[in-house]
């Protein structure tokens, strides 16, 4: 794409007028700043649903015998553990850790960081909100039609995902969770094609790719996954749904007996879905951490006063990651009985994504080297979340080997790798994000005390959860399980049980913290300054929050890179993109 090119869409202004009524300004809106807050809040609500399942399967974990609330003064049954441990994940995995950065911080921040007015296609944009808050109501729906909720777990492996017979739950409650996930996949599809056409089309002149701030590359990135990723999700949806409903045979085998009864399906491989299922599965892993690797990589520079260490490095790495991503699903399938040579083909491509990941750990340390490094909050979470991926992804190196993953598999150490490199990293890029970017959202400061105090019992809970279900998954304790009273080697680690639900409960309480700090930082927060982070990349140009278009009708040139902290001979420690050079 020509400078030229970029220039004349960014040049050209919006294509739709300022909104002037209340449905079509905070609603129906098309502007993708108004549309990001929305993501955002969405975002908000659905990681407090599934913070509050999780905590109904951890009172059930350590409390077996225990009565709670919700649920009609008896106790849990483990079915009704299963459809929460199933929800848990659709929730987190869909709607937070999908959501919030992509469709949250990047529809903010991606136009105004490359100099554009708007996103390419600001209807499509409204579309994609609206379809994917239509498939949140439809998810959580599931909880209230007969039988309840799926108990298949967010994977849904068939034939018990595609028998409604098969259990309860499996009935209406599975058919909402499929519609919901194929709604979903369509408003991830139209995202994904409108952040790329954004991309690629709309960047000021001056932003050449190699002048964009790290978060447009991630999120560029992250569409490319999605546009192959959930279009792969979408297809599998609506096979098992006919599979469900019109008869048909893709995952369901001949001969399958049930409750005594032969299921009336022949010649389908529930092993097809596995594949189908983590093709998508596993680039979702990289959907959900990208974002928050570049959050990360723009923190730590700006916090640091230093150019990110290896700009182009971290690029490339990024690409690689992107597509080793794509190579490596067969991992999630060791133990489904494939063979031996082709498991050790899907290690090694796996071990291999070790290389860009250590790549971006270095230059992260690397940016932090020798800067004058300052501890604001925003900081805080972006080192933590440096620190969470390392510690999450060193244990992956162990379910990269085959004859390891055999025996970890269904413990909790893969509860334990996946929740801190996967759901918790990303939730800490998702704190940096909000805490750096939020004066620019919404004008106001936040609790720089409050954010430390959360950021820190947050910090130290998270690990206090997980690191013990490490070892948990060594000694053999396995996962999915409500209840493991009766098996006597697992009885010493109840205690551990118990420990690890009272720092969960500590740390979703934390969680509360976070929210006050937002709603008394909207309230009474301190006003922002157009740059209070003296950062350098376009969005610290304009006010807080921006006007409707972003630059006020002004037209941006870019004519540096997005990191020029501490330069020599420079009156200031920090030059903005758009300051021509003297």
């Amino acid at each position: 794409m020509s400078q030229g090119t970029a220039a004349h869409g960014s040049a050209a202004a919006h294509v739709h007028q300022a909104p002037t009524g209340f449905w079509k300004k905070y609603i129906f809106s098309v502007d993708h700043k108004v549309i990001g807050i929305q993501y955002w809040f969405l975002a908000l609500a659905a990681v407090f649903v599934g913070m509050g399942l999780s905590l109904y399967m951890r009172l059930r974990l350590a409390w077996p015998s225990g009565e709670f609330p919700f649920f009609g003064g008896a106790q849990m049954t483990p079915e009704m553990y299963l459809a929460l441990v199933t929800m848990h994940g659709t929730i987190m995995v869909f709607f937070v850790l999908t959501t919030a950065p992509q469709g949250g911080f990047g529809n903010y921040f991606l136009p105004i960081q490359i100099g554009a007015a708007d996103m390419a296609f600001p209807v499509l944009n409204m579309l994609s909100f609206w379809v994917t808050f239509v498939a949140f109501v439809v998810m959580v729906a599931a909880f209230f039609v007969e039988g309840g909720a799926p108990i298949g777990s967010w994977v849904a492996y068939p034939p018990l995902s595609a028998i409604p017979s098969a259990g309860p739950g499996q009935g209406m409650g599975m058919n909402m969770w499929i519609i919901s996930i194929a709604i979903f996949c369509l408003g991830a599809l139209l995202g994904a094609l409108n952040f790329i056409a954004t991309t690629l089309d709309m960047r000021a002149r001056g932003m050449s790719l190699m002048r964009m701030p790290m978060t447009c590359w991630v999120w560029f990135v992250t569409a490319v996954l999605g546009l192959l990723a959930f279009g792969v999700l979408l297809a599998a949806g609506i096979l098992l749904l006919l599979d469900r409903t019109a008869g048909t045979s893709f995952f369901v085998p001949g001969g399958l007996v049930i409750s005594e009864q032969l299921i009336d399906h022949k010649g389908g491989s529930p092993i097809l879905w596995q594949h189908l299922f983590w093709f998508f599965g596993h680039p979702e892993v990289y959907i959900a951490i990208l974002p928050g690797m570049g959050a990360t990589s723009q923190i730590l520079a700006v916090f640091s006063r230093k150019p990110v260490y290896g700009y182009r490095a971290m690029v490339m790495a990024m690409c690689g990651i992107g597509l080793l991503g794509f190579l490596v699903w067969g991992h999630h399938m060791f133990i489904s009985g494939m063979s031996p040579y082709t498991s050790m083909v899907f290690s090694v491509l796996t071990l291999s994504i070790g290389v860009p990941s250590a790549i971006k750990t270095f230059n992260w340390i690397g940016t932090m080297w020798g800067g004058q490094i300052r501890f604001h909050a925003p900081m805080l979470y972006a080192i933590g979340f440096v620190s969470l991926f390392i510690s999450g992804g060193l244990s992956g190196i162990f379910l990269g080997q085959p004859s390891l993953d055999l025996y970890l598999h269904d413990t909790y150490f893969v509860v334990a790798h996946f929740h801190l490199v996967m759901g918790v990293a990303a939730i800490f890029g998702m704190f940096a994000g909000t805490q750096y970017w939020f004066p620019k959202m919404f004008g106001k400061m936040m609790n720089e005390t409050i954010s430390k105090i959360h950021f820190w019992i947050t910090f130290l809970g998270v690990y206090a959860i997980f690191m013990p279900m490490h070892y948990m998954g060594i000694v053999g304790h396995p996962r999915r399980y409500a209840e493991t009273s009766g098996v006597d080697f697992l009885a010493p680690l109840q205690p551990m049980h118990v420990f690890i639900s009272y720092a969960a409960m500590i740390v979703i309480g934390a969680q509360l913290l976070f929210l006050f700090n937002i709603i008394w930082s909207l309230a009474k927060g301190t006003k922002a300054s157009d740059n209070p982070w003296e950062a350098t990349t376009l969005e610290w140009s304009v006010p807080s929050p921006p006007p409707f278009d972003n630059f006020g009708g002004r037209v941006p040139v870019v004519y540096r890179g997005p990191y020029e902290y501490s330069r020599p001979g420079e009156a200031k420690d920090f030059v903005m993109q758009d300051e021509p050079m003297k």
